[in-house]
């Protein structure tokens, strides 16, 4: 078996946000025999706890959910008009494979427009959402008869595939499951803990970090860690984070400033273990540190991610390296936490 079928198959699990339950069903049976209790609050999110000898509360968040699409309309030739679910580019659409998920399955589909559909080139073709339509390749009648609705959900074909000689993972999705790789490794390494470990999978990031909102607010930890992934900018001539050079340790974003405690513990245990790690300042998006880090009175929140190239795309691409090292990293760091500093 594949070392990182596990990867491969969450990256390849359909989970747009708001229907994140096929992935947290796979999440759930995976590390069941691994915590002292596991459970499903009222939102969807997935919390399991490992329980400790010190009262402190420690929080490992990653997200489930991935961009994805949603029926707008189905018109009567056919045509399944689209709206997005998070963040996405409409240029990186068109002819990109998906899968309309109903009751009774998937009814596959491919996004095109008129030109592209008709064989017809155009200097400046258009590439807005509004122009844009799912064509199954079924009349309307026969789709809604297989269950589909204004108001299904779409998600991107399972595409994960491992190359560059083993060593980089491409597919939709890596924009959380890396994440949540990251945090089933950590559940099945940590098996003794001086604190109170709470694991969670949380749902509806990519549409407003909700998840990590409610869930934060009943767990009320003493601090936490968020995993996500970021932008991989080594293309540009300005670019301070590359694949296959170590995890990333968001300094700031676009909304929050992470705990400078935290992520001196962080590059404390990365020079110690001679692994590099590498500072990320960015000045667009966030994580679901922000909302944990607001939660109550205030929760000291760091963000340690992988960096991913082409991200909310099809294609993204990590180094396997990269994702390695931030399980030790975490793993260094939750064995034996340092008490925080404010």
């Amino acid at each position: 078996m594949n070392k990182y079928q596990l990867l491969i198959d969450l990256i390849n699990s359909f989970g747009v946000s708001g229907k994140e339950m096929y992935v947290r069903d796979l999440i759930k049976k995976e590390i069941k025999p691994y915590v002292d209790k596991i459970y499903i609050d009222k939102l969807g999110n997935l919390i399991a706890h490992k329980k400790g000898k010190q009262k402190t509360k420690v929080m490992i968040a990653a997200h489930m959910d991935e961009i994805g699409l949603i029926v707008k309309n189905i018109e009567p030739d056919g045509k399944v008009r689209i709206a997005a679910i998070g963040g996405i580019d409409s240029l990186t659409l068109l002819n990109e494979k998906v899968g309309i998920k109903t009751r009774k399955g998937i009814v596959k589909g491919i996004i095109t427009n008129d030109n592209i559909s008709c064989s017809i080139l155009e200097e400046n073709p258009s590439h807005k959402m509004d122009d844009m339509f799912i064509d199954t390749g079924l009349t309307k009648k026969q789709m809604l008869n297989l269950g589909v609705h204004i108001g299904s959900f779409i998600g991107f074909s399972p595409n994960a595939e491992i190359i560059a000689n083993g060593k980089v993972i491409t597919g939709k999705a890596l924009d959380d499951r890396i994440g949540c790789y990251i945090l089933i490794e950590l559940i099945k390494k940590l098996k003794n803990s001086q604190t109170e470990l709470f694991f969670v999978f949380t749902v509806q990031e990519e549409v407003g970090l909700y998840g990590a909102k409610t869930s934060s607010y009943e767990i009320s930890p003493d601090w936490a860690i968020a995993l996500d992934v970021t932008d991989c900018d080594d293309r540009s001539k300005q670019g301070s984070k590359e694949l296959g050079k170590g995890p990333t340790l968001t300094i700031k974003d676009a909304e929050m400033i992470s705990n400078p405690c935290i992520d001196e513990w962080l590059l404390d245990i990365a020079k110690k273990k001679k692994m590099n790690i590498q500072p990320d300042v960015s000045d667009g998006g966030t994580t679901d540190a922000l909302n944990i880090s607001i939660s109550k009175g205030g929760v000291p929140t760091a963000v340690v991610g992988v960096p991913v190239r082409n991200l909310h795309t099809t294609s993204g691409m990590a180094h396997l390296d990269d994702i390695n090292n931030a399980i030790k990293l975490l793993e260094s760091l939750l064995k034996k936490p340092p008490q925080l500093c404010l």
